[in-house]
């Protein structure tokens, strides 16, 4: 492999915001754990002066080269240099497009960034995010009935994360906080229309983060309850205890990065609406 062995340069190149692109790359690039891609991202590029950048610094620095180009004129050019060069390029919706146009038997309107237009789903999202933000942590606890999904759990176990990552598909994604000791919200008790996901983890996990995070702001990993392996177990025992009597779903984020628990929440929410349909 050219380079270090231990590094490699990865080049992404959009005429639009590049967000598909960095997502599919990070998706394959997380599968080879003993080499790091040096990102190279050239959002926004329209124009053969744009793209002479762009040719400059992938000359310079030669790697895989993955674009989202809709511009024929760009496209050939960016590709003729990469054979040029000998390095690979690949369009990464150029095969979904042509697998649509097979199908479906018309051209594409080859409107850029065609995905991030004002529609009705971007100011779902809007909606939702400022409705999530209001509601974490266990704030305007009155408004909960209006939620999609409430996610509860004791602290550390995502819930913030992974609602701030539901509202940004357009989900309204309340989160509280269950802690010994203090009753939960009389809200909680009798909502109706969302869901109530109880998320968990172990003990240990649990301990980990939270000492992570006591270092992360400076502070020292301290001997209370926030930590004693012994009063977390506990705090765990009355998250499940809470959950079991409520009927709410468990759902184990222990070992599930953000984006597993979203989706885990997304299916049972999903297998829900299907059960009231």
């Amino acid at each position: 492999m050219p380079g270090s062995g231990s590094y490699f340069h990865l080049h992404m190149i959009s005429d639009s915001t590049g967000e598909t692109l960095i997502t599919v790359a990070r998706a394959v690039a997380a599968q080879y754990a003993n080499v790091t891609p040096v990102e190279h991202v050239y959002p926004l590029v329209r124009s053969q002066k744009q793209l002479d950048r762009v040719l400059a610094e992938i000359e310079e620095a030669p790697g895989i080269v993955l674009f989202t180009l809709l511009e024929k004129d760009l496209v050939e050019r960016l590709e003729s240099k990469c054979r040029e060069i000998n390095i690979p390029s690949l369009s990464i919706i150029g095969p979904v497009m042509q697998l649509f146009r097979a199908y479906l038997g018309r051209e594409t309107t080859q409107r850029v960034g065609a995905q991030h237009t004002l529609n009705a789903d971007y100011f779902k999202r809007i909606d939702a995010l400022n409705y999530t933000m209001m509601h974490d942590d266990g704030q305007h606890v009155e408004g909960l009935e209006d939620a999609d999904i409430v996610l509860v759990g004791v602290s550390r176990t995502s819930k913030t994360p992974t609602s701030i990552y539901l509202a940004n598909r357009g989900v309204r994604t309340a989160n509280v906080p269950l802690v010994p000791g203090i009753p939960i919200p009389p809200q909680l008790e009798t909502l109706k229309n969302p869901l109530v996901v109880s998320l968990h983890a172990s003990p240990e996990r649990l301990v980990q983060v939270r000492q992570n995070r006591l270092l992360g702001m400076g502070a020292k990993a301290s001997e209370d309850a926030y930590t004693d392996r012994q009063a977390v177990t506990e705090e765990v025992l009355f998250s499940r205890k809470l959950s079991a009597k409520y009927d709410w779903p468990l759902l184990d984020v222990t070992r599930r990065s953000i984006e597993e628990t979203a989706a885990a929440v997304m299916k049972l929410y999903a297998d829900r609406q299907r059960q009231r349909m």
